[in-house]
């Protein structure tokens, strides 16, 4: 229905290029950060006039020259990486066996749906062509799904390798001025955010081409092939967000409450026992969770806008360029979020405190403009003027321009959703200033003030959410949902930057109070982690958000492969998955929030042990034992994510065969309604109760001053908030995103058995 100014050639030439462009761009900000070094030589005697400090006034205050400090920070850096190295490698095994044998699963099942059959069959949406066996994408799925599983764990591990290289690095620039430490902290960041991107686009682009040699013109074989590398990135997503986050809140839990609240020293003291596991969960939760949580979004919408292409008239007609749409997008997506780092590290200079969050926001909308731009360009280019898409058996006519409205909105509907939570989240606000007045009488009204503030926190991102749905369907039916999704997540690059800045930020101020480095220096790391906080939260947003719209449009993949003509929740069948599937947020989230109490109740108990019974550990002459705090939240995180991680693998399977492919589109779109309000809710939540906590301990405004100090009653009511709102933001929030987003892929990948196959309870009663 028309040609396209971008040729073939030029897209898989222009694809790659741009995924090794992040990849370069990832290692020269990583060269950056290493001119740091960890050594006491290296230290230079005259530090730059910069950041608006003197060199007297830096080595005078800031002590910049103490070789003692610098082998300290060294040490705690090495500890927690070392923790850090321990816990991923031990989950790595648990799941690499779970990854084996889903693996087999998938072969099984999916080979089973023409007996293993090695001939050809006809194409399941033209009957009057031949395609490939089944046997072929069970071959396929099972290889882009150990493919998907393999690139996420790597994404974890190079993101927590990254922070835990740049921790101590970002303490050691905090000497030198707020501005240095920040742009240490924003580059680790940047490297794991292009690093990601990058890997995640350059494999999926290599896997397209690879399986193109054998299926060749069944473009419709090969991208349902392709979803598995989605199911893979989310299935180890899952374990990542849910193992990471017991861990992280195990020990911020038991840390904080025996030490700020029982015995009233301040955070990351290194008396406390917990403070190293404390630091280290950072890195296993919010770096290597979180990371391994965006890129199953990102790979999950890109096979899902890849799946309807290809019955679409792009995969019908075999149109290469359009067909790579998606894939061009996240190209494009790599180029803007390179021009807005440099905003951060190169053209603007941070020279105050105030200056930083400010700065991180500028990121978020430099980034949706030039995206903005980006993808009107490349929807003039790659798209022809005119084309159909796949509508539940017919064929939309669409128009470029209308692609680009569905892009754009998902684009701009993460900006709105990020602000949103920001407003929610940020302590500058009033939302979380009542918050921390409540405090005045005690830490139950704490409680009611921060529930109430998470439940409104979500009526703005739906509606946001549902706009952008109606607007893309109405444009390009499930395609556009797909885009949509892939547009709020083409600046994914920033975005991870930002939320791996602020774990940076957290452990670099942890290392400074356990180094004994001076109050000024603690309060340069503490302005730093309370943006990045912030920040985080929008991050949180952002995978929520694109979630909804991720799983929705893999939703319509699933109803369309599994020929349901339409999902009437009228009927017995629909309704009963409909009511179940609500509930299933609420299980998964009592499951994950109840192994958080579990674990955090073992860490309190040997922290109380240790303040005991070892001599002077409260008096600084004796050395508490981290070690075992550390196997404590190891082991629980282990034993305890697998539960969770089963009832989300296990429920599409089981619904699937016993009660067929309608009974489980309405358990799909009941978990989707459900979990995104859930999951907006307990993130907001648990994000304003640790800002309320962090505003009383600040004590900037005479209101926050008048609440203070730390160690008031006050103060001890925020801490109490805080570390309720710790497995709500940083275990259950995060991990629901992953468990709607999974149980849709899942569905999909195993479509063809479940039609064929599945509802063996209906067919015998």
């Amino acid at each position: 229905m028309g040609s396209t100014l971008l040729p073939d050639t030029g897209a898989e030439i222009f694809i790659p290029v741009c995924a090794l462009i992040g990849i370069a761009f990832s290692l020269l900000q990583w060269l950056l950060v290493s001119r740091v070094k960890l050594s006491p030589s290296a230290e230079p005697r005259n530090a730059g006039a910069k950041n608006g400090y003197s060199d007297s006034l830096i080595d005078e205050e800031e002590n910049i020259n103490d070789q003692a400090v610098v082998l300290k920070c060294a040490e705690i850096q090495n500890a927690i990486a070392e923790g850090a190295t321990s816990f991923l490698f031990t989950e790595y095994q648990y799941v690499g066996i779970f990854m084996a044998a889903f693996a087999i699963l998938i072969f099984l099942f999916l080979g089973s749906v023409e007996g293993f059959s090695t001939s050809s069959q006809p194409c399941t949406f033209d009957k009057t062509r031949m395609c490939k066996p089944a046997l072929a994408t069970a071959v396929f799925s099972t290889v882009s799904f150990l493919l998907g599983a393999l690139t996420s764990v790597l994404s974890g591990f190079l993101g927590m390798k990254i922070a835990t290289y740049a921790n101590a690095r970002t303490t050691l620039e905090a000497r030198k001025g707020v501005g240095k430490a920040f742009i240490t902290a924003f580059r680790s960041g940047a490297v794991m955010g292009f690093l990601l991107a990058a890997n995640g686009l350059l494999v999926l682009y290599i896997a397209i081409n690879l399986f193109k040699i054998y299926y060749g013109d069944d473009w419709g074989g090969l991208f349902e092939s392709i979803t598995g590398y989605g199911l893979g990135g989310s299935s180890m997503a899952l374990f990542g967000r849910v193992g990471g986050g017991i861990y992280t809140k195990a020990a911020d839990v038991g840390a904080d409450l025996v030490g700020k609240v029982e015995r009233n020293i301040p955070e990351d003291d290194p008396r406390n026992p917990a403070v190293i596991a404390d630091n280290v969960g950072d890195n296993v939760g919010d770096i290597a969770g979180m990371g391994s949580d965006l890129f199953g979004s990102y790979a999950e919408s890109s096979c899902a806008a890849l799946v309807v292409a290809s019955i679409s008239s792009f995969g019908v007609n075999h149109e290469l360029t359009p067909m790579l749409y998606p894939l061009i997008i996240s190209s494009v997506g790599i180029l803007v979020c390179l021009l807005t780092t440099l905003f951060a590290t190169d053209i603007f200079e941070i020279k105050a405190v105030k200056e930083i969050e400010p700065a991180l926001k500028r990121q978020l909308i430099i980034s949706t403009v030039l995206m903005t731009v980006g993808v009107g360009i490349v929807s003039w280019v790659a798209l022809p003027s005119s084309f159909t898409i796949f509508n539940f058996g017919t064929q939309k006519v669409v128009k470029n321009w209308e692609l680009f409205l569905c892009v754009g909105v998902g684009l701009w509907a993460g900006l709105i959703i990020g602000f949103v939570t920001e407003y929610y989240t940020s302590n500058a606000y009033s939302p979380v200033q009542d918050v921390a007045d409540s405090c005045r009488t005690g830490a139950a009204t704490n409680v009611i003030f921060g529930l109430a503030l998470g439940y409104k926190s979500v009526i703005i991102p739906i509606f946001a959410i549902a706009l952008s749905i109606f607007v893309s369907f109405s444009f390009a039916a499930m395609y556009g949902i797909a885009v949509a999704a892939l547009g709020m997540l083409s600046t994914i690059a920033t975005g991870l930057a930002i939320d791996a800045y602020g774990p940076i930020s957290d452990n670099a101020g942890g290392i400074a109070e356990m180094a004994g480095m001076s109050h000024r220096i603690r309060e340069r790391t503490d302005a730093l982690d309370a943006a990045g906080n912030t920040t985080a939260a929008i991050g949180k947003g952002f995978a929520i958000g694109s979630a909804a719209l991720v799983s929705l449009a893999l939703f319509g993949a699933f109803v369309s492969r599994a020929a349901i003509s339409i999902v009437d929740v009228l009927t017995p069948k629909v309704f009963i998955g409909l009511i179940v599937g609500a509930m299933l947020p609420y299980w998964f989230s009592a499951m994950t929030m109840k192994s958080v109490g579990s674990a955090a109740l073992k860490m309190v108990e040997e922290v109380r042990r240790q303040f005991n019974t070892i001599p002077g550990l409260m008096e600084g002459t004796g050395k508490p034992d981290y070690a075992n705090c550390v196997k404590i939240s190891t082991d629980a995180s282990i034993r305890e994510m697998i539960p969770p991680g089963a009832l989300v693998m296990l429920t599409p399977l089981i619904v699937g065969v016993l009660f067929g492919v309608e009974t489980l589109s309405g358990v799909l779109a009941g978990a989707l309604v459900s979990g995104v309000q859930i999951a907006i809710s307990a993130s907001n939540t648990g994000g304003a109760w640790d800002n309320a906590k962090k505003y009383i301990e600040a004590g900037v405004s005479e209101h926050a001053r008048s609440l203070g100090p730390k160690g008031s009653d006050c103060h001890k009511a925020a801490v109490i908030g805080d570390t309720i709102g710790d497995p709500l933001k940083d275990t259950s929030g995060p991990s629901l995103n992953i468990l709607i987003k999974l149980m849709a892929v899942e569905s999909l990948v195993f479509a063809p058995f479940f039609a064929t196959h599945g509802g063996i309870l209906f067919k015998i009663f």
